[in-house]
């Protein structure tokens, strides 16, 4: 099928990777210059230097892992009247050890980092690197920050999500993977702003912020859950005709949510960032931007 795709004068290569792509907006947002920083696994091939460059290009520091072994990792998109599916070959995406977190020079980073964010698939990958920032996030009060990523994840990895869970300060999902979550735990609700007040009371391993869950429902309000109490956000409605890919919208809406709130926005601001985010990436091919953001 890459084979296939690869030999199509229209295919186009765009840099992705769930974390990454909200990382990489949240940089486009901030339009601070190393604002972020951004911690995966390339090998040594054609596409991981141009991911490399790309990213930099964009203003996040990449500190990649280069796998002697294995390629860069790649996603066949194919998108029929807008509605994506994803053919993923992680490759050396797989293959993130967490040695390589623990260098001094990309150690230093997370002690300089303030707000964490991971994909819940890096679950699949290395549970320990998870849990080496989300120790450190809680004893040094900073906010650490998974998302459910799929229903797959929830499924098949239960054990280790719910590992790393008490260490999350913001659970992001969308509402198939909350309901999901929800059958997986036996909580028989399929209500997503009922599941959202559940995943936001999970017990804490630190006290010092209160977990805040945010899920999307796509063209229906974002959920938004703390304290016990639901709050419903309007997301920016998008004619048929303008939809180009539902590729990366969850992941940009973090991204555009981060943005607002490592400046300490409040929560509307930061959903109706994300909101705005997600609205350009898919009216583009692929989690792209245009040179600058136009959200005030």
């Amino acid at each position: 099928m890459y084979d296939e795709l690869a030999s199509k004068n229209n295919v186009e290569y765009i840099a992705g990777g769930a974390t990454q792509n909200s990382i990489r907006v949240a940089q486009w947002m901030l339009q601070v210059p190393g604002a972020t920083s951004y911690i995966g696994c390339i090998g040594k091939d054609k596409f991981g230097e141009e991911m490399t460059k790309n990213s930099r290009l964009a203003g996040v520091n990449v500190q990649y892992y280069e796998d002697e072994t294995a390629p860069t990792g790649t996603c066949a998109v194919c998108v029929v009247g807008g509605e994506r599916s994803l053919i993923a070959n992680l490759s050396a995406a797989n293959c993130y050890k967490s040695e390589h977190l623990k260098r001094p020079e990309n150690w230093a980073l997370v002690e300089k980092a303030k707000y964490f964010y991971i994909a819940g698939f890096f679950l699949t990958v290395s549970p320990d690197s998870i849990q080496l920032v989300a120790e450190h996030a809680a004893a040094k009060n900073k906010v650490f920050m998974m998302n459910l990523s799929a229903p797959f994840i929830c499924e098949f990895f239960k054990d280790v999500q719910e590992k790393a869970l008490p260490y999350m300060d913001y659970v992001f999902g969308n509402e198939t993977e909350a309901r999901t979550f929800s059958k997986v735990h036996g909580w028989e609700t399929d209500n997503v702003e009922e599941i959202a007040i559940k995943i936001s009371q999970w017990p804490k391993a630190s006290g010092t912020h209160k977990r805040i869950t945010v899920i999307t429902q796509g063209a229906d309000p974002v959920v938004v859950a703390e304290d016990g109490k639901v709050k419903l956000f309007p997301v920016i409605l998008l004619p048929k005709e303008k939809l180009v890919d539902t590729n990366g919208a969850g992941d940009a809406f973090v991204g555009g949510f981060l943005s607002q709130l490592v400046q300490e926005k409040p929560i509307g601001e930061c959903v109706r960032a994300g909101c705005y985010a997600a609205n350009v990436i898919i009216q583009r091919s692929g989690c792209t931007y245009p040179e600058k953001p136009d959200f005030s």
